[in-house]
């Protein structure tokens, strides 16, 4: 019994069965006058046709009895008694065409042997009908066309001010709140809404009211539009999508008439949910001095605000909007009221970092060695499109190197190119450089796991990537709220290693520009340990602000000066002493531990890479367990690269990523 299959494409046969019914009717409009015209011919069908000479035969024997002349050249008539034509059929009506126009010789000998005679006037022929017609068919077609379009609300010319939000529907492949992960709590307080929607009567027997309005705010790629998706499938509720651009155009009161429209279809399906993307397109600060100040811009937020809470209630409809800069937003529009909840889409810990990779490798083929908290571990400050990208990336690279699977080594050489961009094969550098390098690299890992206060150190690599020739990595065991003083002077101890490494064993005088990013990166951390969290002892436990510029949108922009000259200069001071502690503190770790930054940095030298473990195995003096076999292929291995020279501008040295507390 053969197996019917499933119809995969519903809103295809959707269209066809409609151009179906719309080509049925316009066949018909034709069709019915032709047939019409066809076979009204007063019964002409009937009178079947005979030749010339057997007409003029008859007419001889005085057997035509009347005859009617159309166009001079047709004749139709009688016959007295009846005459058997071809098939031995006896009929009485006949039909002949005559070989030229009836002449009076004609008319003469019809009169002379008594036969009536009429003249009719020839009837119009099909394909002059149809030619006369034809001007009236195009008039009726485009206006029933535009009629049929203004019905279903497709003729462009007759919605520019209409709303242009999409309704999902329940055919809409769905996103749910199991498609969520890192957003716990947005998840908890978006469904409590839905929950509302679907028995408000749990709520409202106490008193409470439904929410008029949620924002999602959140730095960029946290999930805030996957969120809405989540709620549009999880509710049994019409959700209706659309971007805060869509209400901008260049004629005043477009916009307005818009969020108008956007309401009344959100009241006619209530109760409902609206969703405004981007909000801060529509919904800047009114009056504002710095990219406001726009009249249809401020027409369509004072429409939005009358239609989320004005004289007239919109019960029934909620509106969810997201947005990454809350800071300009008009305060008239995140009053309660209005947006009665302000949800905050952060970034995730390393829970949700674990959450959202799980559900990004839940459809892919991972091999056994895949540990997912690690992965996390190493992503502190990935938003969830970073993760997104990080798998789909390590699922590429598995595809490219012909793995059945994708590997622990696929996604660790992924987050690589994400977070330091791709692996530069074709980069030559010589021997001198290549080996000062290791030693940057290793002066990193040794303060890092000698100077307590760090990190764990998870690997090392002298692999160019990006913009740098190397990297030290240390991996928290878990997220921090806050940073002990011994752990922010044990990070400036590392991020200062790699230049002290340099110095020991090369010299003073080869010491290389490597270290920019270091030094960057630790005088910023020292100018904060001073200034901002209140470490320094001869400064104390004071909030010192340098020079600072602040941005008050829609007010002024000044300039304001917090301290003093002598403060200042107490504040560069306990910096630079920060700093050259440091400093000093890494040269005596590094002194004590020479034989052991030699091993590491031969062991750079000969794996390119090394591990947590294996740096801890070499300090512990046991020599490094082989290789690691890569991942089996399915197919030979790619060849190897052609090299490049030398780019006329190398590189910076890249160390480690100090983090911010």
């Amino acid at each position: 019994m053969p197996i019917q299959m499933p119809n995969k494409n519903p809103k295809k046969q959707t269209n066809w069965s409609r151009i179906s019914k719309n080509v049925s009717f316009w066949v018909f409009v034709i069709l019915v006058p032709v047939a019409i015209i066809q076979f009204s011919g007063k019964g002409s069908d009937v009178a079947p046709e005979i030749s010339y000479t057997e007409y003029t035969g008859q007419l001889l024997r005085d057997n035509v009895d009347k005859v009617t002349i159309q166009g001079g050249q047709s004749l139709t008539g009688d016959f007295k008694q009846k005459v058997a034509v071809k098939g031995g059929r006896l009929v009485q009506k006949f039909k002949v065409l005559l070989p030229m126009e009836n002449s009076s010789d004609d008319l003469k000998q019809l009169v002379a042997h008594g036969v009536q005679i009429q003249a009719e006037v020839p009837r119009a022929s099909m394909m002059s009908l149809l030619i006369g017609l034809f001007p009236y068919l195009l008039i009726f077609g485009i206006w029933f066309f535009l009629f049929r379009s203004m019905q279903a609300g497709g003729a462009k010319a007759f919605s520019f001010g209409k709303s242009k939000a999409k309704l999902l529907t329940g055919d809409t492949p769905k996103v749910t709140f199991d498609d969520v992960a890192g957003a716990d709590e947005a998840k908890v307080e978006l469904q409590e809404i839905i929950e509302f929607l679907k028995d408000p009567q749990k709520f409202t027997k106490l008193g409470g009211r439904l929410p008029k309005g949620a924002l999602l705010v959140g730095p960029p790629g946290t999930g805030k539009t996957l969120l809405a998706r989540a709620v549009a499938g999880e509710a049994a509720r019409p959700f209706f999508s659309m971007s805060g651009s869509d209400f901008v155009e260049m004629f005043v009161g477009v916009g307005a008439s818009r969020v108008r429209d956007l309401f009344e279809q959100g009241k006619a399906h209530a109760p409902c949910i609206i969703f405004i993307d981007e909000i801060d397109a529509v919904g800047r600060h009114r009056g504002a001095g710095l990219g406001g100040g726009h009249d249809e811009r401020e027409q369509t937020l004072n429409q939005l605000l009358v239609e989320m809470d004005g004289f007239e209630s919109n019960e029934g409809v909620i509106l969810i909007a997201a947005t990454n800069r809350p800071d300009v937003l008009d305060p008239a529009l995140m009053r309660p009221g209005r947006f009665d909840r302000q949800i905050v889409v952060d970034l995730p810990d390393l829970r949700g970092r674990e959450g959202i990779l799980r559900v990004h490798i839940r459809n892919k083929p991972m091999a056994e060695d895949v540990d997912v908290t690690t992965l996390a571990r190493g992503t502190p400050g990935m938003a969830g499109a970073d993760l997104a990208n990080l798998v789909n990336e390590g699922a590429l690279l598995a595809a490219r190197r012909n793995h059945d699977k994708v590997y622990m080594a696929d996604l660790e050489d992924a987050k690589d190119k994400v977070m330091m961009g791709a692996e530069r094969k074709s980069m030559v550098m010589k021997d001198e450089e290549r080996k000062l390098t290791a030693y940057h690299e290793g002066g990193h890992a040794i303060c890092a796991v000698k100077v307590k206060g760090n990190d764990p150190l998870h690997k090392v690599t002298i692999v160019p990537r990006g913009r740098t020739l190397g990297v030290a990595w240390t991996l928290p065991e878990d997220d921090r709220v806050s940073v002990t003083r011994e752990q922010l002077e044990a990070n400036l101890v590392k991020a200062y290693g790699g230049r002290v490494a340099e110095e020991l064993v090369f010299g003073r005088d080869r010491v290389t520009t490597g270290a920019a990013s270091d030094i960057q990166q630790a005088t910023g951390l020292a100018r904060r340990y001073v200034s901002q969290w209140g470490l320094s002892d001869e400064i104390g436990p004071i909030l010192v602000g340098d020079n600072e510029q602040e941005l008050f949108l829609g007010r002024e922009i000044q300039t304001r000066r917090e301290v003093s000259e002598r403060t200042a200069q107490l504040v560069d001071s306990e910096v630079t002493r920060v700093i050259k502690e440091a400093y000093a503190r890494a040269t005596v770790v590094l002194q004590e531990n020479m034989e052991l930054l030699h091993m590491v940095a031969a062991a750079l030298l000969d794996r390119e890479t090394l591990t947590g473990d294996d740096v801890a195995a070499l300090s512990r003096g046991e020599k490094l367990p082989p290789r690691p076999v890569s991942p089996p292929t399915t197919a030979p291995a790619l060849a190897t690269p052609v090299m490049h020279p030398k780019p006329s501008k190398p590189p910076l040295f890249g160390g480690p990523e100090v983090a911010p507390a």
